[in-house]
């Protein structure tokens, strides 16, 4: 029994190497045909990736080549320079009937290659590329994929810097509108054929965070351009990006209404405080246009006005309305002063041409008359009845008479800002609002 049971386990191990033997030599022996399909199909007088493919169906149409992308960051995005950072993932798919293979009865399904450089490739550009580069760590990030039937499958990951011409007549509560733009730079529509991947072209991963902006959708279009030389194939998609405006909110359009208010105070104080009311409408002022200049400095310079040079442009008005109105208070003030002084002067002149006149009546003889009254004129006035003719009264003005309770110009003036000026701004940030946030999606 002792030695059966050795025997079983010694055919046990046997088997067991065999096996292991026979699953080397098939790897070594897949390997080995996988070398021999590439040499087959890309060795050296087999193929000459200097000529493109066929058309549909082996024709002498134009080679069709399928583009995917997969947009894995976006860095960032440039108001003065105009441009923005995006790193993708580049995938095109077209058929080579020259790479058709034999896939062994599906037990190869794909091969790879290492050297993209070996066959054809379409000779895509972007058109609105300012900086690219590849990237090369720890080892180059293509990849390049033959299926049994000649389809190839070229992705590579590419880091770009992109124009994106922008209209800030909104700003900051703009949309911008960035392409991503790619096209034929030597072949003709006669030969070469960009389309986008049916299903799902353009992919956009999960975690994108953007400090300023928000990806709210995009576009994929066709963008087919004739030139001197010819007619290129091209494709076009359009990343549309909206603005946060959270960030304005807190750093520019809070802070300017507090300054606004803020030079208000001086309808409060007293007219004859001078430096307190002059200090605090020069500071205001100064505080404003320094705010400005620096919202201006982050941006470029163009020849429209912006939705925020409305907004900047209205509150140092008010500031500087401000200032301007106690210039006026301060004018008329001392305008109802000088007139006081004059009533004062006149009322001491005519008290004393009084006291003159009173001097003199009292050297003089006095001689009273006698009435005579005739039975004449007595009838006459039994007759003739008195009659005496009143005019209405005048319906009274309520705002001129809240205004008749303070007797000075000046204090009317100050009165009068006190209410009008928070009007106007109130109706100023209800025009404002009203025009740039409600307005038509295609005026955006």
């Amino acid at each position: 029994m002792n030695w059966c049971r050795s025997s079983d386990g010694a055919f046990g191990l046997f088997l067991l190497l065999l096996l292991l033997v026979n699953c080397g030599c098939e790897k070594a022996n897949y390997r080995h045909i996988e070398k021999r399909v590439l040499d087959s199909i890309i060795g050296p007088g087999r193929y000459d990736s200097r000529i493109r493919p066929h058309g549909i169906n082996n024709t002498d149409g134009p080679a069709i080549v399928n583009v995917n992308i997969y947009i894995r960051s976006i860095s960032k995005i440039d108001d003065v320079t105009m441009e923005y950072s995006v790193q993708l993932t580049f995938r095109e798919q077209w058929r080579d009937e020259r790479l058709e293979f034999d896939d062994m009865n599906g037990q190869m399904a794909y091969l790879t290659l290492t050297d993209p450089n070996k066959i054809w490739k379409p000779d895509l550009f972007f058109s609105n590329e300012k900086e690219g580069h590849f990237h090369d760590i720890i080892m180059p990030n293509v990849l390049l994929r033959i299926y049994p039937n000649g389809e190839v499958l070229y992705s590579i990951r590419i880091s770009l810097m992109l124009s994106c011409p922008m209209d800030l007549k909104y700003y900051p509560l703009d949309k911008q509108t960035c392409s991503i733009i790619m096209a034929s730079y030597g072949y003709t529509t006669d030969d070469l054929v960009f389309l986008w991947k049916v299903g799902d072209p353009v992919q956009v991963t999960k975690n994108l965070h953007l400090p300023r902006f928000t990806l709210e959708k995009f576009n994929t279009e066709y963008c087919t351009s004739k030139t001197n030389t010819g007619e290129y194939s091209c494709i076009r998609v359009d990343l549309i990006f909206k603005r946060e405006f959270s960030y304005y909110l807190i750093q520019i359009y809070i802070p300017c209404c507090m300054l606004v208010i803020v030079s208000w105070v001086s309808f409060w104080l007293d007219q004859n405080a001078i430096p307190a009311r002059v200090s605090l409408g020069v500071t205001t002022l100064l505080t404003m246009a320094t705010q400005t200049s620096g919202i201006n400095a982050s941006l470029p310079p163009v020849s429209y006005t912006k939705a925020i040079d409305v907004w900047t442009g209205v509150c140092l008005t008010f500031v500087f309305g401000a200032l301007l109105e106690f210039a006026l208070v301060n004018y008329a003030s001392r305008t109802d002063m000088h007139k006081q002084a004059a009533k004062q002067q006149r009322k001491w002149d005519i008290e004393h041409s009084s006291l003159d006149t009173d001097h003199m009546e009292d050297g003089a003889t006095t001689f009273a008359m006698p009435l005579v009254h005739h039975r004449g004129d007595m009838h006459s006035d039994k007759v003739h009845q008195c009659e005496v003719h009143m005019k209405p009264p005048k319906s009274i003005n309520p705002c001129k008479a809240w205004l008749n309770k303070f007797p000075s110009r000046s204090k009317r003036i100050d009165v009068m800002s006190r209410i009008l000026f928070p009007l106007m701004f109130a109706l100023f940030n209800l025009v404002y609002w009203t025009t740039y946030l409600f307005r038509h999606e295609e005026d955006i």
